[in-house]
């Protein structure tokens, strides 16, 4: 487990104890740590974020061997050069990363710097700047290197053949599936567009912030009215800002997009329609792409352990995952989250489709989980919060 301000802790699960293993200076020196993911063979590779002067920042990723002791060693494994924050709740920074099941690469995410492709110009710091080349992205490093360098330019971070795929505003949680198949979780706008869940495959581009779910960013068109759209909730940051509006040089889309998998209901189907009504995909028929807006998925999880109960087994014919939500930040949909959805995937055509059932209810701000066997444990975040063990039988 790791705590943004004091380190690294060994979870003992017969006592329920924590056992510290490192401290936060020690890993990632002043950095702010914001995920951590474990090879095959035990490494521990720790992403971080640290701000460079007054209006920029800085990804940090560690690399960390345990001794026999249990104590790191640690070493630099990559870094990104200064890019512009814009200094708004939007600086989504890197944070999500996990290690392929080969154990050769780390797939690690950069989120945005805006909340739907807006000019954010850090009060004049970075005139006319909307997204850079090193926000927005999913980068794939080779675990066994030291000391990368990604560049913030876009023709020279093309060339180190490091981008894995794009379009992406906010991947938090990535997760190989048994068969696999790498899928991420997405964090949609302050607007009342899907939060997604996507199967990321190289090369492909994810719609940010062009395209929310399945609809276009109507910010992107000439005769867009903000003073109209329905979507727009005046407890959202982005809305309050007044980041939404009329935006004659928003750049147009550089290729195909990729859509998010299709949520088949009963569970985390709910919309907005064009009207600003709530509405339920699910009882209608139609697939969702993929939940309800301000969820916040996170937690995803593939269960694949022969004492997990034959329903929530993967198959040929299927994938079984969890996934958690931090629970809406605004807005006025009855949906909420905090909670634990059970996902049955199926292929379709080129992507896939989910079936989506609750299984528990009423977490407190659930940020990640993790499965042993047929036990899933779940962290919550915050003061007065736990870690959960659910047993499935």
């Amino acid at each position: 487990m790791l705590n943004l301000k004091s380190g690294l802790y060994q979870v003992d699960l017969t006592t329920a104890r924590l056992v510290k293993r490192a401290a936060t200076n020690e890993i990632v020196g002043k950095a702010t740590p914001s995920g951590m993911a474990f090879a095959p063979d035990g490494t521990l590779f720790i992403v971080a974020n640290q701000k460079v002067g007054p209006n920029e920042t800085q990804a940090l990723i560690r690399k960390g061997q345990a001794g026999s002791n249990g104590d790191f060693a640690w070493v630099d494994f990559a870094s990104t050069a200064p890019y512009p924050m814009s200094n708004t709740y939007f600086d989504h920074l890197f944070n999500g990363i996990v290690v392929s099941t080969d154990g050769k690469w780390v797939i690690v995410s950069s989120g945005s710097r805006t909340d739907h492709g807006e000019v954010q110009s850090n009060d004049g710091a970075f005139p006319e700047t909307r997204e850079v080349a090193l926000t927005a992205k999913i980068f794939r490093l080779p675990a066994d290197e030291q000391d990368l360098t990604l560049p913030n330019d876009e023709a020279a971070l093309r060339a180190t053949g490091m981008i894995f795929a794009e379009g992406t505003r906010n991947a938090y949680d990535l997760e190989f599936a048994p068969n696999g198949d790498l899928f991420a979780v997405d964090n949609g706008p302050d607007a009342d567009y899907p939060d997604e869940l996507n199967w990321i495959r190289p090369g492909q581009h994810y719609g940010f912030p062009w395209r929310f779910g399945e609809h276009d960013n109507p910010q992107q068109f000439a005769d867009y009215d903000s003073n109209q759209d329905k979507r727009l909730s005046s407890d959202f940051a982005a809305v309050q800002a007044k980041t939404y509006h009329n935006d004659p040089s928003f750049p147009k889309p550089p290729a195909a997009f990729v859509s998010p998998v299709a949520n088949l209901g009963p569970a985390a189907a709910l919309y907005i329609d064009d009207a600003g009504k709530e509405q339920n995909a699910a009882a209608e028929g139609k697939p969702l792409y993929s939940f309800t807006p301000h969820r916040s998925p996170l937690g995803l999880v593939f269960p694949a352990h022969s004492k997990m109960p034959a329903d929530l087994q993967s198959t040929a014919d299927g994938l079984s995952a969890f996934i958690l939500s931090w629970g809406a930040a605004g807005g006025s949909l009855s949906d909420q989250g905090r909670d634990l959805l059970h996902l049955q995937l199926r292929k379709q055509g080129n992507n896939y489709e989910s079936v989506t059932t609750v299984m528990t209810r009423q977490f407190k701000n659930p940020i990640d989980a993790v499965m042993i066997e047929n036990r899933l444990y779940v962290l919550e975040y915050g003061d007065g919060t736990a870690i959960w063990e659910l047993t499935f039988e």
